[in-house]
């Protein structure tokens, strides 16, 4: 077996489906090797599209998701994606190419320090040195990806590791009896000896065998301790993070023993849908003015970052209980009462069996409840406005509605799309997918390409900001020619909305955040889509179910949502 063969026969005993790559000649052999053994290789338009789709992957599947891309310009244009998986503590392997190992530093194409570009950015990097070393090294890569906080790793391969050794020793010369003086001889002698080691031992390839890192177990003397809080309280309140779900396989578990525990709960990032579409216990609206009341907060998953106004949203009278695996979340701006270390998920499903189950806070349900009923039809009157073109309220509503129940939603923008994260319900658990925490535009196409790869019987909605857009537009392509009938709803408002609505007011100058009503359903007919255009409120609901009927068929379908500017999320931008 080749270097590119030994890589795809691990990928294949660790269950990875899919390879995500842009294709190179440094990488050429692993994108073979890995179709000879099985694995799907999805081709895409830009590197970063492959960490996306390898991120969602992982997400949805708990399997780490996999990317191989080419040396250099291939590898520098991962790096956001990296470090998105990296917040959201993605268990992500990339394969990177490399220059040749006995050309480094003499100007090879594409020869850069990539170790050193990759290593803040990942859990652990390596330079494989050996063919031989190839299937430990990802073998530990994979496993380390995925234990304890998961995140990226950076694997390095050579070319020379990758293609067959007859091969290697043509391009460094070995086969031709060219140049006789003592220098040539001499630089011969040595990369014989070069291509020797980097091939020694190859035949005697061991098993590796393949170990799943265990889910860090919470200790138990804490659960309980949070159980007697907990019990003791009036006023619970349960934030739900992403965390929460890491572990794939038990998501099921976790959304019985939330249901179990009769608290009420606010669920964000992955965890949305845990609980389906109408579950009394989850609450939507007023998160802050609930967290203000609590006279007991659980944490699950949520490190307490801006998006809690750094622990502020918490009164300091309130006792404070935070699961994490991350110990710097754990405490991240606010240092809990009880601090759990541990899976969330874990630690939700051991409170449940620690806790009674015969509380049930009505009192404080009824109030909050009251909140939620005030704040949906504060909703409803605004998304009953009429204007010139399309109430972005009013879409998302019919999205909502027309959506199917096997839907899951891809969240790619700013203004529309924080628009539509109030009124859209994920249907599931693992049915909602956003960027996270570093709030990255640019994940659309590479995360519902990873959606729809493992639900391919779900729709896969994108919901796109006009501006988010033009980082996957090209990605169309991808779609039809790897059969992927995704569909997206661009919320076209000619405006980085969620900018421009701070910046005029603030500054009285809406410089840069200006664009044109773009014919992207056009663009997207010319990549072999289906592409529709929506001006008119009462037409929203017909052009949606014609975007559905297109997508049933097998084409991925753009529709050009045209909307009308609103003030709905004044004074929202987060710092």
């Amino acid at each position: 077996m080749n270097g590119g063969e030994i890589i795809a026969q691990v990928l294949e005993k660790h269950g990875v489906p899919f390879l995500f790559t842009l294709c190179g000649g440094h990488i050429s052999p692993i994108l073979v090797g890995c179709k000879q053994r099985g694995i799907r290789v999805i081709d895409v338009r830009h590197e970063v599209t492959a960490v996306f789709a390898a991120d969602a992957v992982a997400r949805l599947s708990g399997v780490p998701g996999v990317a191989a891309v080419t040396a250099g310009p291939g590898l520098t244009n991962t790096i956001t994606a990296v470090k998105n998986a990296q917040l959201a503590q993605s268990p992500v392997v990339v394969l990177g190419g490399a220059t040749a190992t006995a050309l480094r530093g003499r100007g090879a194409l594409q020869d850069i320090d990539q170790i050193a570009l990759m290593k803040p950015h990942v859990k652990w990097c390596v330079s494989v040195k050996r063919v031989k070393d190839l299937a430990p090294v990802l073998t530990k890569a994979l496993r380390i990806a995925a234990a304890g906080v998961p995140g990226p790793v950076f694997v390095e391969c050579p070319v020379d590791l990758l293609y067959d050794e007859p091969v290697i020793r043509e391009w460094y010369g070995l086969k031709s009896s060219a140049g006789k003086s003592l220098a040539d001889k001499a630089v011969r002698r040595y990369l014989d000896f070069h291509v020797n080691r980097l091939f020694a031992g190859q035949a005697d390839l061991p098993e590796h065998e393949i170990t799943l890192p265990a889910v860090p177990e919470p200790n138990r003397g804490k659960v309980r301790r949070a159980a007697e809080r907990i019990a003791g309280a009036e006023r619970p309140l349960l934030l739900i993070g992403s965390q929460a779900l890491l572990d794939a396989a038990s998501v099921a578990e976790v959304a019985r023993a939330v249901d179990r525990l009769g608290i009420p709960v606010y669920l964000s990032g992955m965890a949305r849908g845990l609980l389906g579409r109408q579950h009394p216990l989850q609450k939507r609206h007023k998160r802050r003015q609930a967290l203000k009341d609590a006279d007991v907060v659980i944490l699950a998953g949520v490190p307490c970052d801006f998006r809690l106004d750094y622990g502020q949203h918490i009164r300091r009278s309130s006792y404070l209980i935070s699961a994490n695996r991350s110990p710097e979340d754990i405490r991240k701006n606010r240092r809990p009462n009880l601090a759990v270390p541990g899976d969330a998920g874990r630690f939700l499903m051991m409170l449940a069996e620690e806790m009674q189950a015969d509380k049930k806070y009505q009192s404080w349900h009824e109030t909050l409840d009251e909140r939620e009923q005030a704040r949906e039809q504060e909703i409803a009157q605004q998304a009953a406005a009429e204007g010139e073109l399309l109430n972005p309220l009013q879409v998302c509503r019919s999205i909502e509605q027309v959506a199917d129940e096997s839907a899951l939603f891809v969240a790619d923008g700013g203004d529309f799309v924080a628009t539509a994260s109030y009124i859209l319900r994920p249907r599931a658990p693992l049915k909602w997918l956003d960027p996270g925490v570093f709030g990255t535009l640019g994940v659309g196409a590479g995360f519902a390409l990873g959606a729809k790869l493992c639900n391919p019987d779900a729709e896969v909605w994108m919901i796109f900001g006009d501006g988010a857009l033009a980082y996957s537009l090209a990605e169309f392509d991808t779609f039809v020619r790897h059969e992927i009938p995704v569909i997206a709803v661009v919320g076209n408002d000619a405006t980085w909305m969620q900018i421009a609505r701070e910046q005029v007011d603030m500054l009285g100058d809406a410089v840069g955040t200006e664009l044109l009503r773009s014919d992207y359903h056009v663009a997207v007919e010319g990549l072999g889509g289906r592409g529709f255009k929506m001006t008119e409120n009462r037409t929203i609901e017909n052009v949606l179910d014609a975007g559905r009927l297109a997508a049933a068929s097998g084409r991925p379908v753009l529709i050009n949502a045209h909307l009308d500017k609103t003030d709905f999320r004044k004074g929202s931008i987060s710092m």
